[in-house]
């Protein structure tokens, strides 16, 4: 399972595009999971009913997590200890951690980017703690994927379904939604 944790304040843009694109991958199920119950407001004002709440969450279906950026998205999942719990359990398992925005710093911050390439929302950079920061719009290392922000959700949503399934399967879902590259 694919789970997207959504923090009160919560960047829309960056959790919904990656869900919506993971959706289309009929082979894959995603979920939302909502870091402080069902009911999440994001920064924009979006209300939303997540799927799963946190004690939902069966850890051991993870294959990826997603944590949008946002704020005080980002802060609200930096303060849970639960979020940090599934964070630790997934470097442990070697489960892909998906993080944009202002969100790649909790990486920093817990010392998992150290020796790792990375990016993040201007300003952030100092946050990611150990990592080599590109000025890309999503960087891979190993299980580790960054994007800079919402303006490059797309291609952070792309960058994930080419991790878990195939760039092939990325393709077709560039192709179902009239995507043209730069």
């Amino acid at each position: 399972m694919v789970a997207v944790f959504l923090a009160q304040g919560f960047e829309e843009v960056e959790a919904f595009t990656p869900l919506d694109y993971l959706r289309r991958c009929e082979e894959l199920d995603v979920k939302t999971v909502g870091v402080t119950g069902k009911m999440v407001t994001g920064s924009h004002g979006i209300t939303t009913i997540a799927d799963l709440s946190l004690e939902e969450l069966n850890l051991e279906e993870l294959e990826m997590i997603i944590l949008p950026g946002g704020m005080p998205g980002t802060i609200n999942l930096e303060k849970s200890e639960k979020v940090q719990a599934i964070i630790n359990y997934c470097i442990v398992n070697n489960i892909v951690i998906a993080a944009i925005c202002a969100a790649p710093s909790i990486l920093g911050h817990k010392g998992i980017l150290n020796g790792k390439k990375a990016s993040c929302y201007i300003g952030f950079e100092d946050e990611l703690i150990g990592a080599t920061v590109l000025n890309e719009p999503v960087v891979v290392d190993h299980n580790i994927i960054t994007a800079r922000g919402a303006g490059v959700a797309n291609e952070f949503a792309f960058a994930l379904i080419e991790k878990l399934l195939s760039k092939a399967r990325a393709q077709k879902v560039k192709d179902s939604v009239l995507w043209q590259e730069k």
